[in-house]
């Protein structure tokens, strides 16, 4: 793979502030003092092959008062679409739920840690966050299709995804619902060789 940092070179990223996350932040009373920081960058369609865009993320390390720092977190605008990621730099953890067609009501959720080099495939009709729990940055590089678009009313609904990563540990978020136990999934060595998910097939 080329070098990434070739793929945004003099390109300027959409920056996501503390203020447009202050909807799905679990620490509410250190968010009422937090300044309005930069939290994380995305670079948008860095390359486009095959009907697949690629996106790059740069999640600096950083705490959210009790809460490891995340990405808004998003289900995709068919549910058909999956999203395949790829882990450039530092380590992470990706939080994958799929709701019913009530959106308070979860019928399954999932971890994913994933260190340098691996990948993580987030299977069609599952909303996903991506959290750094390290002391590095977090980069990552994203294959999507390029119909699918990012929704976010549901975890801003409902104040975030269904659990939160903290300096305690995973913390079930009450405002849904019904949550099932979090289970564990391990990340893959490769570029999974069917991608039909990534196009909603």
């Amino acid at each position: 793979m080329e070098n990434y940092k070739q793929l945004i070179e003099n390109r300027k990223p959409d920056i996501r502030y503390l203020n447009d996350m202050k909807d799905v932040i679990y620490d509410k009373e250190w968010l009422e003092k937090a300044p309005n920081d930069k939290l994380y960058f995305m670079y948008r369609k860095v390359k486009e092959e095959n009907g697949l865009v690629n996106h790059i993320t740069i999640v600096p390390a950083k705490m959210l008062g009790k809460e490891y720092i995340k990405t808004k977190g998003h289900y995709h605008s068919k549910d058909n679409y999956g999203e395949v990621y790829r882990m450039l730099e530092g380590r992470g953890l990706f939080l994958a739920q799929k709701k019913k067609k009530e959106p308070g009501i979860i019928e399954d959720v999932f971890f994913v840690k994933a260190e340098k080099g691996e990948y993580v495939a987030i299977p069609s009709g599952y909303g996903h966050v991506m959290i750094n729990d390290s002391s590095d940055d977090l980069i990552t590089m994203d294959w999507s299709s390029e119909e699918c678009k990012g929704v976010y009313d549901l975890f801003m609904e409902k104040q975030g995804a269904c659990y939160y990563y903290t300096k305690s540990g995973w913390i079930k978020n009450e405002n849904y619902e019904q949550v099932p136990e979090l289970r564990s999934e391990k990340s893959l060595e490769l570029m999974p060789k069917n991608l039909d998910f990534l196009y909603g097939k």
